[in-house]
Parts: structure tokens; sequence; C-alpha cells
């Protein structure tokens, strides 16, 4: 029996493409596509059959896609959702993913990568992507960065000097050891090893260039 898929997205076109190249893939049947979020709902709301996979556009009218996964977190949090979109923002990657969505693919990807999306779901639950790992990984960056005290990001500064730790303390106005209290905190926050460590993430967050 084929995996039942609704296709909700505003672009008629783009949306009558995608279901003929889902109908195309083996074990894969478009049963609807809805327009919006609001329509999907409706289709909840009469009494009509959970498909296996919906196929989520998130910028659209009247109902967009992260409301619309809000409403399925709460009152339908079995059902599986692949998001399809053009819309990379990490905060609403991240969003998507914490209210449940099982894939977060760009519109650009390549019909072999889709299919398999929806076989690794249909299987496993999820699928997972660079564009899911490089968000979660620049969330966690930032989660990093904003743990940091305004002493230690001054210090970090410096590391990224070629001041030596001594000359680092002389010039915050500190003990050594201070100084070296605040180095073992960056490591321990940072998850690094090294003063090299220290640089590359400060590079990477744009606090210092070397």
């Amino acid at each position: 029996m084929n995996r039942t898929i609704i296709i909700v997205d505003d672009h008629k076109l783009f949306a009558q493409s995608l279901q003929i190249l889902v109908n195309s893939y083996e074990g894969f049947e478009v049963t609807n596509v809805y327009k919006n979020g609001e329509e999907l709902l409706k289709h909840f709301s009469d009494g009509k059959a959970s498909p296996d996979l919906i196929l989520l556009d998130m910028r659209m009218p009247v109902m967009d896609g992260l409301a619309t996964m809000k409403w399925l977190k709460e009152n339908n949090p079995q059902q599986k959702v692949l998001t399809l979109t053009v819309d990379q923002e990490d905060e609403n990657i991240i969003k998507m993913l914490r209210l449940g969505c099982r894939g977060y693919l760009l519109k650009d990807i390549d019909p072999e990568e889709f299919e398999l999306a929806l076989n690794a779901i249909d299987r496993t639950g999820y699928y997972s992507n660079t564009t899911i790992s490089e968000a979660l990984s620049r969330e966690e960056r930032k989660q990093k960065y904003e743990e940091l005290t305004t002493r230690e990001l001054e210090f970090l500064n410096h590391a990224c000097s070629e001041l030596t730790y001594k000359a680092i303390a002389a010039e915050m106005n500190l003990s050594p050891k201070t100084v070296e209290n605040y180095r073992e905190s960056l490591f321990s926050k940072l998850h690094v090893k090294s003063r090299v460590g220290l640089v590359i993430f400060a590079i990477k967050e744009g606090i210092c260039e070397v």
C-alpha cells in the first residue's frame, strides 16, 4: 500500500509539479493539496484521515507553516511533517524542529535527495541533512556566546592577540591567577582545550579579527 502524502503550499504550479514528482516515486501517493494551514485544519476538522506525511511550506498566507506546526503539535503530535521551503532562517529551522518537524528541506533540493528523505522518514521517522546540522551548530555557538560575561569577552579578545597570559593579566589589571580562571572558564563553556581553540571560536563568531 502506498504511503499517503498531503502537500500544503500556496504556490499552485510548484505544488502541482511536486505532486507529479511524489507520485512518480515508488510507494508514495499525494492524496490532497492545500494552499495553507487553515485548509489543512479543515481537513482534520472534517474527520478525514491523517496522511502518513505532510509536506509543509513555511511562507503561506492565512496560516503559515509555523502556525500550522504549532497546531499540529497541540492537536495531532504523532503526525509526521517534512518542511519543504525556501526559508533558510536558522531561527525558523530550530522552531520547526522543536515543534516536532521530522525534517527540513530547501526547495532547490535534488529529486534524488528528496526521495531519500521521504523514505528515511517513512523508515526511521526522521531525516537529517546539512541544513539542519548547520543550523543546530550555529544555534549552539550562539548559546555559548550568550553565556560569556563581559570580562570573559574582553579576555577572549586579548587571547586573539600575541600577548602572553601574563601580559593579558597586566592589560586587564588582574592577577595571573584570575586570568587563568577566565581561561579555564572559557575552555569549559566553549568545549575547547587550547588557546587556538579559543581563537578559532572568536574568529567564527566575529568577536575578533586576526
